[in-house]
């Protein structure tokens, strides 16, 4: 290695600088299962290797990174022969910024990390190369109501190395969970940061959130709010009966204490709004009885709304 810190990544992986794509994954396969942390548990020697060659394969595989590596390698690697045209080594100071800024690690707003399940991943750092680092890595990850209700598992590969986390339940939007000693990891210093996930809940078709709170509209009938009525309804985790009373209006909220969203201190209400629901479909006997409704109609809806109306 010349004093620059350059790494011959072709070298890291055994191929010749023209090998193929298909030649830079097989290799990389074979040697990422010998040095896989899970295959040799405590051997600090192995875990940097293998970063080591996760490294040289996220630059190679890539045919822009690995054209720029080419093109910038040779001011740097004695043995280079000028491979690749173009290109300037003056912005960087030395091989390891160029390779920090080729992978977008400390202070953009790419992530080193590629696997397709981490969408919205970004580094946390906001300083410099000269400055202390934060190798502290970020995403944001989508999970269902019911994982959120009841809680559930999720697993992930990152850097080929497997993540598992655990969701508690009751957690909602912007709750974030920490997994020790998986985010960036600093080349060359065995330093590595922690992984936060940010959780997102997916919306849901029925429920949703005032405060603690989990709501819904409920759609009920002109005779229902005006006859009351006892209803069995479904709740996220079981059934349960509410009553209306009799002349209960359109847009009344219903409270069930105790059967809302998990909490540390037991669980929040359920608010249910009646909403009065049009029907699309009446029978004839129906459309009938709605007519005679109207001609006894004993009380102008609109009375005290005519008196109000005019300036």
């Amino acid at each position: 290695m010349s004093e620059s810190g350059f790494r011959d990544y072709f070298k890291i992986l055994g191929v010749n600088r023209g090998a193929s794509s298909s030649e830079i994954k097989i290799s990389f396969r074979k040697l990422a299962r010998k040095y896989h942390p899970d295959v040799n548990p405590g051997n600090n020697e192995a875990e940097e290797r293998f970063k080591e060659i996760s490294e040289a394969y996220e630059v190679l595989s890539d045919p822009q990174k690995r054209k720029r590596y080419e093109q910038f390698g040779k001011y740097w690697d004695p043995s280079s022969e000028g491979v690749g045209e173009g290109g300037s080594a003056v912005e960087f100071g030395n091989f390891e910024e160029f390779i920090n800024d080729l992978l977008g690690r400390f202070g953009s707003s790419q992530s080193a990390y590629t696997n397709s399940d981490f969408q919205g991943f970004s580094n946390r750092s906001t300083v410099g190369y000269k400055k202390s680092i934060n190798l502290d890595a970020e995403f944001d990850l989508k999970i269902s109501f019911s994982e959120a209700f009841y809680g559930s598992q999720r697993s992930f590969i990152v850097n080929n190395e497997k993540v598992e986390i655990k969701i508690p339940k009751g957690v909602k939007s912007n709750s974030k969970l920490r997994v020790r000693g998986k985010g960036n990891f600093q080349p060359g210093t065995g330093k590595r940061g922690d992984l936060y996930i940010k959780l997102q809940l997916e919306s849901h078709p029925i429920w949703y959130f005032e405060s603690d709170h989990l709501c819904c509209d409920l759609p009920v009938t002109f005779d229902e709010l005006f006859l009351g009525a006892v209803l069995l309804i479904l709740i996220p985790d079981g059934q349960v009966q509410v009553t209306i009373p009799p002349r209960t209006p359109s847009g009344q909220a219903l409270r069930l204490k105790g059967k809302g969203w998990p909490r540390t201190n037991g669980r929040s209400d359920i608010i249910i709004y009646l909403k009065m629901k049009i029907p699309s479909n009446l029978s004839s006997k129906e459309i009938e009885l709605l007519h005679e409704m109207r001609k006894w109609r004993s009380e102008d809806p609109r009375k005290d709304w005519l008196e109000l109306a005019s300036f």
